[in-house]
Parts: C-alpha cells; sequence; structure tokens
C-alpha cells in the first residue's frame, strides 16, 4: 500500500518494529550469563517498551486510511 500519510508510515513502522526487529545481541550485551536478576530486569524492560510502541500504534489507528486493514474509527 503506498504511503498516504505521515502517521501511516509511523503505524507502519512501528509495527514493523514489532514484529520483526531481534533485540537477543542487545539481550547478549546486557545479560551476562546466570544474572538472573539482569535478566528479569531486561525482559520486563522488553515488556515496557513493546507496550509504548504499541500505544503508539493504537493511537494511530484512527488515521490510517480507512481501507487499511487495521483502521478503526475513532472512539
Amino acid at each position: 500500500m503506498r504511503a498516504k500519510t505521515v502517521p501511516h508510515v509511523e503505524y507502519e513502522i512501528f509495527r514493523y518494529i514489532l514484529d520483526n526487529i531481534d533485540i537477543t545481541e542487545v539481550k547478549e550485551q546486557m545479560c551476562p550469563v546466570g544474572d538472573s536478576v539482569a535478566e528479569k530486569r531486561f525482559e520486563q524492560g522488553v515488556s515496557s517498551a513493546a507496550k509504548l510502541i504499541q500505544n503508539l500504534c493504537v493511537r494511530r489507528k484512527h488515521r490510517l486510511p480507512t481501507d487499511h486493514l487495521d483502521y478503526e474509527v475513532k472512539a
């Protein structure tokens, strides 16, 4: 689908980040082997970051092209 608006592009980038970016390398750098505390913090941080990005997506759904599969009327 052609980029129709800036929010449309933002939405597609956020979805791509959530669906395709591999954070394994970041985890390897931040979580030494056997460090359960660092692993727990990392997982919490990943969850928090994913929620933030998901919220950015939700806030743009009403601004997507009306023929987009994820378009929603603003409530």
